[in-house]
């Protein structure tokens, strides 16, 4: 629509300073009446190819707002298919193998990695639902394998608990080495300055059993509680994508083929439900005659 404005105000001026020029010079500087149409044509031409420009943009704008997530979807594996069809067309024109050449793009630890989670995937798919407990179960394994757990914070409770200094576990890089050569009487340089006292205290934090008295004193960290915060949000979004419940089912029975057939049916109850409504109650109780 600005092409059109810009071109509207430019007519405008030109017819303006056409009669300015006319008031001012005279009789004998006027522009002839096939100058004066050649130059209209020439800005209603302008105007229709802005029109037609802005109405070709408005048509793109509209297509691409129509588009919905799932037809994207479907267009990027209509495209990688193509990807893959071309690519296999190119591999057997050159008399090579496909698959060997994929197989390069990855490596060792990441092939192991991959028949891991598909070994895991298939033991999981062998499943027989028996109870509740089973459900409870398989989600729980599911969910372990979102979890990472922070080993930093652990060895430095650990540290503390067993008298280590700042930074053994970690700088050792594997938590067996100090703990096994370590010796509380034997006054090692790993030893702290804390007392026995804080040094028990850490323990009995770090290593609580049926008898501790200790309950509910951990603070989690903001990350944790984030983990957790988004572990539930995505839950819920799963839910609502993989539910059973279909968004018609507080209207009551199912009367209809397709999305055409009930718009029809709610048109045709709106003005003939009040008449036809004993009659289908007697249907169902079976007292119609």
């Amino acid at each position: 629509m600005e092409n059109v404005s810009e071109a509207a105000e430019e007519l405008v001026g030109t017819l303006a300073g056409t009669e300015e020029a006319d008031a001012q010079t005279g009789e004998g500087s006027k522009m002839t009446l096939e100058e004066r149409k050649a130059r209209m044509e020439q800005l209603r031409q302008k105007m229709r190819t802005s029109a037609l420009a802005n109405r070709k943009s408005l048509i793109e704008e509209s297509t691409k707002a129509k588009v919905t997530a799932r037809d994207a979807a479907r267009l990027e594996r209509q495209r990688k298919l193509a990807e893959v069809l071309r690519q296999k067309a190119d591999a057997e024109d050159r008399g090579e193998d496909v698959e060997r050449q994929k197989n390069w793009e990855w490596t060792i630890e990441e092939n192991d990695e991959w028949e891991k989670k598909k070994a895991r995937k298939a033991r999981r798919a062998d499943f027989e639902f028996n109870n509740d407990a089973d459900a409870a179960r398989r989600r729980y394994k599911k969910d372990l394998d979102l979890i990472k757990p922070d080993l930093d914070a652990y060895n430095r409770q650990k540290e503390l608990a067993l008298g280590l200094a700042p930074g053994a576990l970690a700088k050792s890089g594997n938590s067996s080495s100090p703990l096994n050569s370590f010796d509380p009487g034997a006054g090692s340089s790993l030893q702290v300055l804390p007392t026995s006292e804080q040094q028990r205290l850490a323990a009995e934090y770090l290593y609580r059993d049926a008898n501790s008295l200790l309950y509910a004193d951990n603070k989690p960290s903001e990350e944790a509680i984030d983990r957790v915060i988004s572990k539930i949000n995505q839950d819920i979004d799963k839910k609502s994508k993989f539910s059973r419940k279909r968004h018609n089912e507080d209207e009551g029975d199912i009367t209809y083929i397709n999305e055409r057939n009930r718009v029809f049916n709610k048109k045709i109850a709106r003005y003939y439900d009040k008449y036809t409504a004993e009659i289908r109650a007697s249907f169902e109780r079976g007292t119609a005659l």
